[in-house]
């Protein structure tokens, strides 16, 4: 049976850390909320959105051909993010190559992905029911043990990105200068698309795979309608990415429907609200 809201907004808030499961969601989702916010700045920054889309659409794959060999379903996440990452790096090749290239080898591992998505769950009828579950995510099955791997694995992954901070951004933005100044350009691509995949791995457990994409972009798009300094818009990305995740859970505790429906549509609205409020803004400077 499905909770219901009542007339006491507190007495609503109070049960949402009523049962363990609600708990364990919510500190899973504050725990990827905040990673996919801090890489997502950077993916956005970098122009990968299309290679993030990707990995986001691999995890679907991952994660079913896990449950088909008996795996769990959670590994399936990180090795298929994990070799994707990998072969969209290969892609990018040489300085000689276009980018067309690197564009179409993403689109490529996209669709097969999505090919060998739909051929495991056809093989494994066990998995058919959770389909849903695996595509637009759930908040009834996250375990303790679940929120503390994920958490190893955002702590790890931030702490990279805090060392690597400044080459990073660098790299970002002109990576002719950081070739210029030594930084090793090839290892900091690899190593952030490796970092990308490990975020939206974690991710897809909160909202399917393929919903994660919102929660990677739309916080950092809109932090970056916002202000395009670095610190104030992490800090910024993060906020809009822990606000979408806790009403998401919050409206899904009480709703039959997916969580990953309401976390995309709140995404989508702080989005909408942060590009109006600039192009409002850029108009009374005019």
């Amino acid at each position: 049976m499905t909770p219901s809201l009542s007339p006491d907004p507190i007495s609503d808030l109070n049960a949402l850390f009523t049962f363990p499961f609600m708990v364990n969601a919510l500190m899973a989702g504050t725990i990827v909320a905040v990673l996919a916010a801090v890489v997502g700045w950077y993916m956005v920054l970098r122009r990968q959105s299309f290679a993030g889309h990707t990995l986001s659409v691999m995890a679907f794959p991952g994660a079913a051909g896990a449950a088909l060999i008996g795996l769990p379903t959670a590994l399936g996440y990180y090795l298929a993010c994990g070799s994707a990452a990998l072969v969209m790096r290969g892609a990018r090749g040489s300085l000689r190559r276009g980018r067309g290239t690197e564009t179409a080898t993403i689109a490529t591992v996209q669709t097969v992905g999505l090919a060998a998505g739909f051929l495991f769950l056809s093989l494994n009828s066990a998995v058919l029911g959770g389909t849903e579950t695996l595509l637009f995510g759930t908040f009834l099955g996250v375990s303790r043990g679940q929120v503390l791997t994920l958490l190893l694995v955002a702590l790890a992954a931030l702490a990279l990105i805090a060392v690597a901070a400044r080459p990073l951004l660098l790299e970002t933005i002109d990576p002719e200068a950081a070739r210029a100044r030594g930084l090793p350009v090839a290892a900091l691509d690899t190593g952030f698309l490796l970092l990308l995949a490990a975020a939206v791995a974690a991710t897809s457990q909160i909202t399917g795979a393929l919903l994660v994409f919102a929660l990677l972009v739309a916080p950092a798009a809109a932090a970056q309608q916002v202000t395009m300094r670095p610190l104030p818009g992490l800090v910024l990305s993060v906020v809009f990415a822990l606000a979408i995740v806790w009403l998401g859970l919050g409206i899904a505790y009480f709703s039959i429907y997916p969580v990953g429906f309401y976390v995309t549509s709140i995404a989508f609205a702080v989005y909408l609200v942060a590009r109006v409020s600039r192009a409002m803004a850029e108009r009374r400077r005019v």
